[in-house]
């Protein structure tokens, strides 16, 4: 019994020391829970407050910058007001200067109308004085009825000519006002927009040789190999004491570069002989005339034509090899396209149609060695062969003016020529030529009654003629110069254009003693 029970009272105590050592446990776990709760109420505390903070200062932030953009359209308006006035007050001040420019424009035109009445009343004056000499001169006793009527006809022919000349005044003086600064603002923005070399070039048929040892190989046994070379290239060679060089002459272009390519393959070959001759000469043909295609169709590509006979397109490419005063044919006709294109552009014609007429105008040029007559008239000729349209034919028979012009084409065709031979660099002539040409000119300015000195000017590009003041009035004077500007388009032949001006002054000198 005292067993057990000591037994029972273990187990009592240790039940009793678990229950109190669990109940410390849940008292301190408790305690530490309350602890947590407390850290964590605060720390919910901290960051509500630092979330209100934040909130106060972004909402300050977007307060100062509603503020500052406020201020920052207010400030724009402010600048749209200011530059809306001073817009109106340069209005004002512009409409102030139209109405002072009408007011002077409305004395000016008065007074232009005050001068033409002052004019008419001149010229009626100068008219009855001009009937009354008609009058006297027909009842004078001495004359020949012959004599009269000769001396009568002359006399109203000047008088037509003096009408004629006021009435082209007044006509040209209307036409200048918008068509020259139409012309020269089209004209002039063709040019700009034009990039091309302004080199001219020339064709040299010189073949140069490794040593002078090889011209007797050239020149061959008795000289077999250089008139064999000769017969079958169509070309003259001069052999001459040029070192290392020799010289290949022929009128045809063409026939002169298939010689020169001949010629070089031989000397570079080495083998020299009749027989190779022949081989190289048909090999270098072929290879001028695939040449030849190449370049006429690389023409139509950089103008933008497409649609053109192949017989056309050769005779293009045979131009590659012609030169015109030292300027290349071929590169000559692409720039008169594009010219001509950008003039009709801006016109609102059709620059396809004018960039075919200013590319096929100096077409006649790869013929004209072969076929007699002007270059003009056989590139007609052969537009027409090929199907061309009869403006494109037109305007290249006409662009030397050996057909009267009938077409705005073929108008604007001589004035892309005239552009491209005329602008610096383009062409040369040589010395002869232009001192003739130079004289020619003074010789037609010296032909007219009245005139007392001529000088060509500007590289023969303006003539000056000074007249007698009193053999010769102003009216008088624009006559001399038409007719002295016609007669130099009649006779001569030059690239662009020749100014005519003729002076005439009148000075009055006494000596006060």
């Amino acid at each position: 019994m005292d067993g057990v029970t000591g037994l029972l009272v273990a187990v009592f105590l240790v039940a009793l020391a678990v229950l109190l050592t669990g109940g410390f446990l849940l008292a301190r776990s408790a305690r530490a829970v309350r602890a947590r709760a407390t850290v964590l109420v605060e720390e919910a505390r901290q960051q509500a407050d630092r979330i209100r903070v934040e909130a106060e200062q972004a909402a300050e932030r977007r307060t100062a910058a509603a503020v500052a953009e406020q201020a920052e359209v207010e400030a724009r308006l402010d600048g749209r007001r200011a530059d809306l006035e001073r817009r109106e007050r340069r209005v004002g001040e512009r409409e102030q200067r139209l109405d002072e420019d009408a007011r002077r424009l409305a004395e000016a035109r008065r007074r232009d109308e005050e001068r033409a009445a002052g004019l008419d009343v001149r010229e009626a004056e100068l008219a009855g004085l001009d009937r009354e000499r008609l009058a006297v001169l027909e009842a004078a006793a001495a004359l020949s009825a012959e004599d009269a009527r000769a001396a009568l006809v002359a006399e109203v022919e000047n008088q037509a000519k003096r009408e004629a000349a006021l009435i082209a005044r007044d006509i040209e003086k209307d036409a200048r006002k918008n068509g020259e600064a139409r012309a020269r603002k089209i004209i002039t923005l063709a040019i700009q927009r034009l990039a091309s070399e302004q080199t001219s070039e020339s064709v040299v048929s010189v073949v140069h040789l490794p040593g002078d040892d090889m011209k007797g190989r050239i020149i061959g046994r008795e000289g077999r190999n250089i008139r064999a070379f000769e017969m079958v290239t169509g070309v003259n060679l001069i052999i001459d004491d040029t070192p290392e060089a020799v010289l290949l002459s022929c009128f045809d272009p063409v026939r002169r570069e298939v010689a020169r390519l001949t010629l070089e393959k031989l000397v570079l070959d080495g083998r020299i002989h009749p027989h190779r001759i022949e081989e190289v000469y048909e090999t270098s043909r072929v290879e001028v005339d695939q040449l030849c295609v190449r370049a006429g169709e690389d023409a139509l590509v950089e103008v933008g034509l497409t649609d053109m006979h192949p017989e056309l397109v050769t005779l293009l490419g045979q131009l590659r090899y012609r030169t015109s005063y030292g300027q290349n044919v071929l590169a000559h006709l692409v720039e008169c396209a594009h010219l001509a294109g950008m003039m009709a552009a801006e016109l609102g014609m059709d620059a396809r149609l004018m960039k075919r007429c200013a590319l096929l105008h100096d077409i006649g040029k790869a013929l004209t060695h072969e076929v007699e007559g002007s270059h003009a008239m056989i590139g007609a000729e052969i537009a027409r062969r090929y199907g061309e349209n009869e403006d494109v034919v037109h305007a290249i028979e006409a662009h030397h003016n050996e057909v009267e012009v009938r077409t705005v084409e073929a108008v604007l065709t001589q004035a892309a020529d005239a552009i491209s031979g005329s602008r610096p660099g383009a062409r040369r002539e040589s010395l002869e030529s232009y001192v003739e040409r130079l004289q020619r000119m003074e010789e037609i300015a010296r032909a007219n009654e009245g005139v007392e000195k001529v000088f060509a000017m500007q590289a023969g590009r303006e003539i000056r003629v000074m007249v007698r003041p009193e053999a010769v009035d102003d009216v008088q004077a624009q006559v001399i110069a038409r007719d002295i500007a016609k007669r130099v388009e009649e006779e001569l032949t030059y690239p662009g254009q020749i100014r005519v001006t003729v002076i005439r002054e009148s000075r009055a000198t006494e000596t006060a003693r």
